[in-house]
């Protein structure tokens, strides 16, 4: 398998909290973080959403959310729904009765705002349609958002605001005996938003879904996500993620999963590992690491690849990685493979050949993958385990 095992002092303990499934995806208990992003289509148009959709879960997307702001909206859904790859989260907000009619068009999971949702009496309405078409429900407390008795308590937006807004709809969907709910309560504001989500950590063992709303744009939000997210995640909290930006919904889904994969709490694909390059390079880094990004994009299994510039870092880099290039002088360098030297590469044959490599090396660890479950399978079959 992939070189880099875990190691004690790498290991997150994560938050215990309770499980529910976003169509057959389980968010929360021991299920991996997932990853979500949302259309910017207008969802009437649904050719264009489903396509982008499509796109999203390409990239890795394991839920997408899909704005639903009038009747044509949820109209439309009833058809994304049906050819979506992934299940879809249906955001409501000020209508209840779209939240009904997207329950009805087989959303997953209905996304609701308490602070422009409506009454308990709507929100009971929206419960019991949850209840008949068998979706969770996302609360999605948000700082811009509160209702107003809780500004006028408070203030101001604050994480105590945000908390008691979060569990007071809580306390709203367990009195109609509705569990199958997660929570949010994000905020611009990196501060305010991660000393809100630890506060509502310690109040409720209900599944977490994490976010830095309204981040920016992709270098901005990129940071700022990154840095409000990672925080929070190597705290163990988390158990879906979305990456806010102002950018392709693909790129969210990017951005989260590197966040993920930096913290060892996801693996898919390959990760590159590469130096920022200098004057001591053997052959030009950047244009080799984003040719190589691109060119390495279909794989999906989990690996690691090292593209250092020179000889400073680049073997003891290569060591810890599956597949690895180290520039080296006269126009080759190193090839390394399952952290040895294996054998030098002219720098100009050296893209087309890395990209060999991995694919190569991707479909021998797949083949191990599934030998290895037929022979766990064969084993119970025997012992009737």
């Amino acid at each position: 398998m992939s070189l880099n095992p875990i190691r004690p002092w790498r290991n997150i303990d994560r938050r215990k909290s309770r499980q529910i499934m976003v169509g057959s995806v389980p968010v929360g208990g021991d299920a991996p973080i997932s990853v979500q992003t949302m259309t910017n289509t207008d969802t009437t148009d649904v050719r264009a959403t489903i396509a982008q959709i499509q796109a999203a879960a390409d990239a890795g997307a394991d839920i997408v959310r899909v704005s639903t702001p009038d009747e044509a909206s949820t109209k439309a859904l009833r058809e994304i729904v049906r050819e979506s790859p992934v299940p879809i989260v249906a955001d409501i907000h000020f209508h209840y009765k779209r939240a009904i009619e997207a329950a009805a068009a087989g959303a997953a999971c209905l996304r609701i705002n308490p602070g422009n949702i409506g009454s308990a009496e709507r929100v009971r309405e929206v419960v019991k349609a949850a209840k008949d078409h068998g979706c969770s429900i996302r609360i999605g407390v948000n700082a811009g958002s509160l209702e107003r008795h809780l500004l006028d308590k408070y203030g101001e937006p604050c994480p105590d605001a945000m908390v008691e807004s979060g569990l007071d709809h809580i306390k709203l969907l367990q009195d109609n005996d509705f569990h199958e709910f997660k929570i949010s309560c994000k905020a611009s504001d990196v501060f305010l938003a991660a000393t809100a989500y630890q506060m509502l950590a310690e109040a409720t063992d209900a599944p977490i879904h994490l976010g830095i709303t309204e981040a920016g744009g992709l270098v901005s939000g990129t940071v700022k996500s990154a840095v409000g997210l990672g925080n929070l995640l190597w705290m163990g909290l988390g158990d879906t993620i979305r990456v806010s930006l102002s950018a392709d919904p693909v790129q969210e889904v990017k951005v989260g999963f590197e966040i993920l994969k930096s913290l060892g709490l996801r693996t898919r694909g390959v990760q590159i590992i590469s130096c920022p390059s200098c004057a001591r390079q053997g052959f030009d880094v950047i244009k080799t690491v984003e040719a190589l990004e691109e060119r390495l994009e279909h794989i999906k299994t989990p690996m690691s690849l090292s593209i250092i510039g020179c000889v400073v870092n680049g073997p003891g880099e290569a060591l810890m990685t599956d597949i690895g290039f180290t520039g080296g002088g006269a126009g080759h360098g190193m090839v390394y493979v399952a952290g040895r030297q294996s054998h030098r590469m002219s720098n100009a044959q050296m893209i087309e050949h890395i990209v060999e490599l991995v694919e190569k090396r991707a479909a021998e660890i797949e083949t191990e993958a599934a030998n290895q479950t037929d022979d766990e399978a064969l084993s119970t079959a025997r012992t009737g385990a």
